[in-house]
């Protein structure tokens, strides 16, 4: 009976994780080696990542796998999209590594759309419009130091490289950044040349599943692990994520999928792009993912609103944790206040349960009156944001989705996922919990020749990882909310 370990440096907005993954009789066992916390530094006016910060962590988290005294074959990280990190002629790390939520893109997005129009744009990268993209935070660079910059890498991909890697941008991140053409499954040129970039400083693409180096000398050293591969994955965490959902039938038409975290990122697979003037219309994305599938997306505000309502309510001196906050939902009178989730004014942090209670009051509905009404109205509104989604997806693809299969930190809330199922009138499937990580390492075990394909990867996933399904208990719950909320701005 073989065995394989691969370990899966997950990096995601508010924590990264180091996991292990087992490989044995056709399953995937996970076990959490280090875990620990990824908070922005505010520096003036600017946000930025602390990347330094985050590489002691995964050291850390590599001495302690070391430690198990088990062979591991590969590693690989993977993070959030957009964010990039730039380097000098002499291969170091430039400073700062800007956040998504860094007020600058403001100023980027006048600036790109100045270049070049929307329209063509999106023509030319399938992308939906965010102001983070890392398009629009090129534009918002000072030309001098962005004209000193020898390449750039996505934030996973620049842990990859610091594990001792080749400097690559793996396709799945590539595509986040709004420079890449998912039809030519290339750089855009005019993309690139708005962005205020030179050809040479693009940074090779390589597909998913890319073995890239071998764990630096040093590392080596300094942990005592031995030379195993280092591998881009899906960088892009939700591409990630998108390879661990466990359908067992290759139906692309009849599934959809919510990768639930401080995002909610909710599509379908395709073999192709869509880039009609419907789907810009609609804001969706066409990102890669692994195999270079396209997951016809839309970028959703997902538990960040809640994130943001339990720091400030820790902030003045009362801590709940997320199962004290559902519980206290739950009790709450039904269908009160809604608001859109993806409004502009919800994107930056702080002083969230302010902006919401001012969201009420300006459309002529209640202010939550405590903080049980106060996530009950994020959780109701999530659900009908995801209602939203689907009937678009639908009329983009023109099929009919059965199942909604919901993975990652956010599938462990089941009054949301049964709320999301009455909402959708659909079956809701939740789990893996560790979907990211899970994708990670099967793809690495697919990459190492130990998993033929993602089908079959997928099929251990199911065998692997329990699920709880959910199925809409009342048809009419939420009716005259639903009219309601697709009334609501969703603009600034």
């Amino acid at each position: 009976m073989s065995e394989h370990h691969y370990l899966a440096c997950d990096l995601g907005a508010e924590s990264g994780r180091l996991m292990a993954g087992h490989l044995c009789d056709g399953r995937l066992g996970l076990k959490e080696i280090h875990r620990f916390p990824n908070q922005p530094v505010q520096d003036s006016e600017s946000l930025r990542w602390d990347l330094e910060a985050l590489q002691t962590a995964i050291q850390v988290g590599l001495n302690k796998a070391a430690q198990t005294g088990v062979d591991y074959q590969s590693i690989s990280c993977d993070s959030w999209g957009v964010d990039y990190v730039l380097y000098d002629a002499q291969g170091q790390r430039m400073q700062p590594a800007f956040h998504y939520r860094d007020p600058r893109t403001a100023r980027g997005v006048k600036t790109i759309l100045n270049r070049m129009p929307w329209e063509s744009i999106f023509a030319e990268s399938g992308i939906q419009f965010m102001p983070f993209n890392a398009l629009f935070q090129l534009g918002a660079e000072a030309p001098e130091r962005l004209a000193s910059a020898r390449t750039l890498l996505g934030v996973g991909d620049a842990f990859n490289h610091w594990l001792g890697g080749k400097p690559a941008l793996e396709v799945s991140m590539a595509s986040t950044f709004q420079l890449y053409h998912p039809m030519k499954r290339a750089w855009s040129e005019v993309l690139v040349t708005a962005a205020g970039l030179r050809a040479e400083q693009l940074p090779e693409l390589v597909p998913s599943g890319t073995i890239t180096g071998t764990l630096s000398q040093g590392l080596m050293e300094r942990t005592g692990l031995g030379a195993m591969k280092v591998v881009a994955t899906c960088s892009h965490d939700t591409g990630a994520a998108v390879a661990a959902v466990p359908v067992l039938v290759d139906d692309s038409g009849s599934w959809a999928y919510l990768s639930s975290g401080t995002w909610s990122l909710m599509g379908v697979e395709r073999a192709v792009p869509i880039l009609s003037d419907g789907c810009r219309e609609l804001n969706y994305t066409n990102e890669v993912g692994h195999g270079h599938s396209i997951r016809l997306l839309k970028n959703l505000s997902g538990m960040w609103l809640l994130q943001e309502c339990r720091r400030a309510w820790e902030a003045e001196g009362e801590a709940y944790d997320y199962q004290a906050l559902t519980e206290m939902a739950q009790k709450a009178e039904p269908w009160v206040s809604l608001i859109q989730p993806s409004h502009p004014r919800f994107l930056a942090p702080g002083g969230m349960p302010e902006r919401i209670a001012a969201y009420c009051q300006e459309t002529g509905q209640p202010v939550p009156a405590s903080k049980g009404a106060m996530v009950r109205c994020l959780l109701e509104s999530l659900a009908l944001l995801y209602r939203q989604s689907l009937q678009d997806l639908e009329t983009l693809t023109d099929q009919t989705i059965q199942t909604l299969h919901i993975v990652g930190g956010g599938s462990q809330n089941q009054l949301l996922n049964q709320w999301t199922a009455d909402a959708l009138q659909r079956t809701v499937v939740a789990g893996p919990v560790e979907a990211t990580a899970v994708g990670n390492l099967m793809i690495q075990a697919i990459a190492l020749g130990q998993v033929k394909d993602l089908h079959q990867a997928r099929a251990m996933v199911a065998r692997s990882f329990p699920t709880t399904t959910y199925l809409p208990l009342n048809s009419s719950t939420g009716h005259a909310a639903w009219e309601r909320f697709a009334s609501l701005p969703a603009d600034a």
